[in-house]
């Protein structure tokens, strides 16, 4: 977008008052006078005000004279001829001279907001030409003198590099298939593989016509539930290129998709090397017939599957062009074959009857309807061997990408693929059980010549094969895996539908491995791997996933037994089918506005009852494969979990813990507060997250997996506020937040001071019952430096956490909390993520007298050069560290490591419920607390110290918390030092009042405008107390000094009694030269309990 605002302009044109023009990004806006040039590219731009325009002769309502009753229309574009007229009710009205003409215009016209347009919803550029954007809310509702800001995409929905380029090779003739190329023939060709022709039969005789029918059934069923759920899935969105790793890693997240994306890449790569064998196999027996074979056989069928594992390659690197040609032959092929089959079952001849084919007899179908398994194979061994022809349903999904229009294309060209394939599976099962007999011999003598003891379906044919019973026979469906040759009306026909079969499918796996393995590579889920996801040609052809499928498929080969590659691809293949099938269930259970699916014929139950229907099948086919699936699945899983890739796909996890999230929130909203349920839920005055960082850590050490922590962030502003920064900066700090693994949430508000927008903090976060009870603040050590309208302010927001009840803890360092004004401190995320600015001159600030401004939990980052004259030029930041910065950055990190031995000594000296003590007790919890031991303080009596301690530590072992000892202090009412009395005095000297030196009005006037000095009336009336917060400093000093932690019950001052002068002085005093401390006041209500 050009960078013009629209201005107001006086020229004589003849245009109309509101000139809209058509611009693009990258094309500076034409000048509004010259409407006779069109903007490069109108078609693709967007609609922008650029100005306005004098409206021709009749000059402006105000030049005019027009009565303030005109009626303008803004948004209205007038024609060249503009006229006025009465309307005889006192109003006038400019309106157009050709309204006759205006109802034809197209609606939309007169204004730059726009209509909806599909390329809007586009996350990526659009095919031919620019991607079009509407125009932002800042471009509508901003004032006119404000540069409206560039939106990008709804939701951060920006594309990615491969996006961007995929887009782009959409523009260069990529080639794309329709559902019956891309989907249907894939799949049938995939399904009608190496069993159809010499494993069927096998499966007959083993397990007859009866189990058969079932078995296929039972796969049909696994296949068409998830044909269901990919339709489902598939018509829920624009599907691009990784079929089934893309289906479910956009449905279930990259956890579950990074997982058994690896494992389908690799089970495509597996089945590459089932379908090579099949075909081998044929070959290698053909070469037998004719005593051709060139070593044994078993070397044979890895030689000849070496060459066509090879010759494969060659035509899928060609390109997909010249792969589905291929496929097209193949399929021709492939129905001629099945067409042959089924013509030779009704051609018996005399020469085919000692091979066991007799053509349809009703002997032979009773015969061989029941199973006959032999060799330790079962039921779901026989299964485990034929499931894998069912595994084919997923050849046109896999290529998502190179589909015209997937989400028609998928659902159409999957399920009618699983109705014909299935239909054709049961019509050979039925024929070959009808056929053929499951054992004969080949001999022409044998014939029936013990009529007693045949009693086999031969024998009522005249032959008996009863011989076979011993072993050794070759043919019949049991021994003869080439069968359905001898019952083709044209033998090598069937060979020819063999090898079709088997190439198909190995050419349709060896395309669709390193088409869902670049898609995965793409998304970066596995570092290492983005080598394979570079694509080469028109079509982004994965060469190198290629190359990487052919050696993974020519390993197996070289095992060249199907028997063994069947069941462990088959345990591959289920797992993704589970997943898919889950994923339905998953997206429905979660009930996201986004799941809509235009293919409506799905079931969420029907679909986890496929998914369980999958796991158990992979339990049923082999156990033991089935659990190294589920543990590779599992640890793959638990690795993407814990790398936790930067991706956010709208995934149904999501959607799922939203709406958990959401159901969990307002249940308890119906349950009371109990205190054995009460955990620290602390609002934290942080800043920017990295500008306390002790603050931070320290507080987030006993929030960690315990209570809520948000840090919150007061923006101060004098002027109008830049919400685009503002929603800029909260992704940044809450990246920030998660990139260092820190569960918390950060919220900031603009508001003109701490204290109001702490107020709006402790009044607005939170959610039902998650939501803070504690405020936790850094002290504010510069007090005495700053303003004393800002000790007001901090002393006072103090004040209302305490009204609103919440709890009020202060950390105190020595050093200070606040690095922000620390070179190279302030950045949030990455290097190259720098603040948001609103000019080019952005400089950091680095105030030195504001170094340990605690208080201020709002540093600005970044300011104009003309904003502030306290600003010191980055280039002359570049110095070395002072010594007090190299301690504040060291203190400020003391809470990220780990504490040695040592103690926290807690001073629990007045009861705030608990809170004081429950703090302690959490950090210990933790690994980097787990060495130190707890020591409490408490106030006592001089006599009767052994009493105290005793009552003190009933108390604790009943709250069941650990200690190392408990320290009575029976002389804490001893009267302080003079010296430190008299440091005390000077502490307070410049900031009281002295009102018996004045007249009695001067002094109100003065107490009023300065309300925080110390009047001698409130010195008098809390000598006590002020004694007391200087004794304890000295017993600090005196048993704290080495502990890692003090943790102390924080002294009240009550509301507008105690000035802010005089609680500060106090809390300055009771802190001074100590360890680190934290200052703590519950609410007074309890946080502990002995009860169970």
């Amino acid at each position: 977008m050009s960078g013009q605002k629209p201005s107001l302009r006086g020229g004589g044109s003849s245009q109309s008052r509101f000139q809209v023009d058509v611009v693009t990004e990258a094309v500076a806006t034409p000048a509004a006078g010259d409407a006779s040039k069109p903007a490069p590219d109108e078609s693709k731009g967007r609609l922008k005000v650029v100005g306005f325009s004098d409206p021709g002769p009749l000059g402006s309502a105000g030049d005019i004279g027009l009565p303030p009753d005109v009626f303008h229309e803004p948004d209205t574009a007038k024609s060249d001829s503009v006229s006025l007229h009465s309307t005889g009710t006192g109003h006038t009205h400019i309106s157009d001279t050709h309204s006759n003409t205006y109802y034809m215009r197209t609606f939309g016209h007169n204004t730059i907001d726009a209509v909806p347009n599909i390329e809007f919803y586009r996350q990526s550029l659009a095919p031919f030409g620019e991607k079009l954007t509407r125009p932002s809310l800042s471009e509508l509702h901003d004032e006119l003198d404000k540069d409206p800001f560039e939106d990008g995409l709804a939701n951060g929905e920006e594309p990615s590099a491969a996006e961007e380029a995929a887009a782009k090779e959409a523009k260069g003739g990529t080639v794309k298939f329709g559902w019956v190329k891309g989907v249907l023939i894939r799949c049938m060709l995939n399904i009608w593989g190496v069993m159809l022709f010499i494993r069927m039969s096998w499966i007959v005789g083993q397990a007859g016509i009866g189990l058969t029918i079932a078995i296929i059934l039972m796969a049909t069923v696994v296949t068409t539930i998830t044909g269901l759920s990919t339709s489902a899935i598939a018509t829920n969105g624009f599907v691009r290129g990784g079929g089934a790793y893309y289906l479910i890693s956009r449905s279930l997240g990259p956890e579950f998709g990074g997982s058994i994306g690896l494992i389908f890449a690799f089970a495509n790569a597996v089945a590459v090397a089932m379908y090579v064998v099949g075909f081998a196999e044929t070959v290698v027996e053909m070469l037998n017939d004719v005593d051709a074979l060139m070593t044994d056989e078993l070397n044979d069928i890895r030689i000849v599957g070496t060459l066509t594992v090879i010759l494969l390659l060659g035509i899928s690197v060609a390109g997909m062009e010249w792969e589905a040609k291929a496929q097209i032959v193949l399929l021709i092929i492939l129905l001629g074959a099945i067409a042959n089959y089924f013509i030779g079952t009704f051609m018996p001849t005399e020469s085919k009857e000692p091979k066991g084919f007799f053509g349809y007899k009703t002997a032979i179908f009773i015969e061989n309807l029941g199973p006959d398994f032999r060799n330790d194979e079962t039921f779901f061994s026989v299964f485990a061997i034929f499931f894998p022809a069912a595994t084919g349903i997923l050849a046109g999904a896999n290529i998502s990408g190179d589909l015209a229009d997937p989400q028609s294309a998928i659902p159409k060209g999957t399920l009618l693929a699983i109705l014909i394939t299935g239909v054709t599976y049961v019509a050979v099962a039925i024929s070959t059980g009808s056929c053929i007999v499951r054992d004969a011999t080949g001999d022409h003598n044998d014939t029936v010549i013990d009529t007693v003891n045949c009693t086999d379906a031969a024998c009522t044919l005249g032959y008996d094969f009863s011989i076979c019973k011993e072993g050794g026979c070759q043919y019949g469906l049991m021994n003869n895996f080439q069968v359905m040759s001898l019952v083709s009306a044209f033998g090598p026909l069937i060979s020819a539908g063999i090898f079709s079969a088997t190439l198909s499918s190995a050419l349709a796996s060896l395309v669709s491995a390193p088409k869902v393995f670049q898609a995965l590579c793409k998304d970066n889920i596995y570092p290492g791997l983005g080598v394979f996801a570079k694509g080469y040609g028109k079509n982004n052809e994965p060469l190198r996933g290629y190359v990487l499928t052919f050696g993974i498929g020519l390993a197996f080969i070289l095992i060249a037994e199907l028997n063994i590659i069947a069941p462990i691809i088959s345990n591959f293949f289920l797992a993704s089918y589970a997943l898919i099938n889950f994923s339905v269930f998953h997206a429905s259970l979660a009930n996201s506005p986004g799941w809509r699916p235009s293919f409506k014929y799905y079931n969420m139950w029907v679909s986890l009852a496929g998914a369980i229907l999958c796991c158990v099948v992979m339990f049923v086919i082999n156990w033991w494969a089935a659990l190294v699936t589920l543990l590779i699945v599992l640890a793959l899983y638990v690795y993407v979990s814990y790398k936790k890739p930067d991706v956010n796909w709208g995934s149904s996890t999501q959607a799922l813990m939203y709406n958990q999230a959401l159901i969990h929130s307002l249940n308890l909203t119906v349950v009371e507060d109990h205190v054995k349920n009460f955990r620290p839920q602390c609002l934290v005055l942080t800043g920017y997250p990295n500008s306390r960082p002790a603050l931070l850590q320290l507080v987030y050490s006993f929030t960690k997996n315990v209570g809520l922590m948000v840090c919150g962030h007061i923006k101060k502003v004098s002027r109008r506020p830049n919400y685009k920064e503002f929603f800029q900066d909260h992704a940044r700090c809450q990246r920030w937040l998660n990139a260092k693994r820190i569960k918390a949430f950060y919220t900031p508000v603009f508001s003109d001071n701490l204290r109001h927008g702490t107020q709006l903090l402790l009044q607005a976060v939170g959610l039902g019952r998650l939501k803070p009870n504690t405020l936790v603040m850094g002290f504010k050590n510069n007090w005495r430096e700053g303003d004393m309208r800002d000790l007001e302010i901090y002393i006072n927001t103090i004040h209302d956490a305490f009204d609103l009840h919440f709890g009020v803890v202060l950390l105190r360092l020595p050093e200070g909390l606040d690095i922000s004004h620390i070179q190279g401190q302030d950045e949030l995320l990455l290097s190259n993520e720098k603040p948001p600015a609103s000019n080019n001159n952005q400089v950091v600030i680095s105030v030195s007298e504001a170094k340990d401004s605690d208080s201020d939990s709002c540093p600005s980052k970044t300011t104009s050069n003309q904003s502030s004259p306290l600003i010191i030029r980055a280039a002359e930041t570049k110095g070395p560290l002072s010594q007090t910065e190299k301690r504040l950055l060291e203190s400020s990190q003391q809470f990220k490591k780990k504490q040695g031995k040592g103690t926290i000594d807690v001073w629990w000296l007045f009861d705030d419920g608990g809170l004081t003590l429950l703090i302690p007790y959490l950090l210990t919890n933790r690994s980097k607390w787990g060495d130190c031991q707890i020591r409490v303080f408490v106030g006592g009596k001089i006599n009767r110290i052994d009493h105290d301690r005793r009552v003190m530590a009933t108390l604790l072992n009943r709250f069941r918390i650990d200690f190392s000892d408990i320290i009575v202090l029976g002389d804490i009412n001893t009267k302080p030092k003079e010296d430190n009395k008299r440091i005390f005095k000077g502490l307070i000297e410049p900031y009281r009042l002295k009102e018996d030196d004045m007249e009695q009005e001067a002094a109100e006037r003065l107490k009023a405008q300065e309300p925080w000095r110390i009047t001698d009336n409130e010195l008098e009336l809390y000598k006590a107390k002020t004694s007391r917060q200087i004794r304890l400093n000295e017993l600090l000093k005196e048993h704290s000094s080495n502990a890692k932690l003090i943790v102390m019950t924080m002294p009240l001052a009550r509301k507008g009694t105690v000035s802010s002068a005089l609680y500060m002085s106090w809390l300055e005093t009771l802190s001074r030269d100590v360890p680190p401390m934290l200052l703590v006041r519950g609410n007074h209500q309890s946080v502990l309990t002995f009860y169970s």
